[in-house]
């Protein structure tokens, strides 16, 4: 029997995976891909609108369509947008992380020991990358 395509799995609009299930079976696969894939795709659209958001205002400072408080607050507002896109950047590069693991087998289990990350603390955090009493000890000794 061929092995099934997370990628291509049709699931039902109320599926949630379960403890019940097969660890990582294709449909709790299918779940976070499609999730994940959400999660990237708005985080894109949000890059993109806050770059455009940026040239805009640029274009209309150099036309000399701001006076000075306008320039002052469009530049507190980029100085704004510029930090929540290099947090989006930084939140993109986990999410495709996250996709390269599931692509290679390896998503859902620790970094550290190999173990089963849990799918109570996957689907709390789906980018989580240890079990949960692996990060409570890093923490501790940080």
């Amino acid at each position: 029997m061929p092995k099934k395509d997370y990628k291509t799995i049709q699931l039902d609009a109320k599926y949630i995976p379960k403890k019940s299930e097969e660890y990582m079976c294709p449909e709790q696969k299918a779940y976070f891909y499609n999730m994940l894939m959400i999660q990237r795709a708005e985080l894109v659209a949000a890059m993109e609108d806050v770059a455009n958001v940026i040239n805009v205002g640029q274009k209309l400072n150099s036309a000399g369509a701001m006076d000075e408080a306008d320039t002052s607050n469009f530049q507190q507002e980029a100085d704004r947008q510029l930090r929540m896109h290099e947090r989006d950047a930084n939140l993109l590069r986990k999410i495709d992380h996250a996709l390269a693991q599931l692509e290679n087998g390896n998503f859902g289990f620790s970094v550290i020991s190999g173990d089963e990350i849990g799918i109570k603390r996957m689907m709390a955090r789906p980018l989580a990358t240890m079990t949960l009493e692996e990060q409570e000890e890093i923490e501790k000794r940080e």
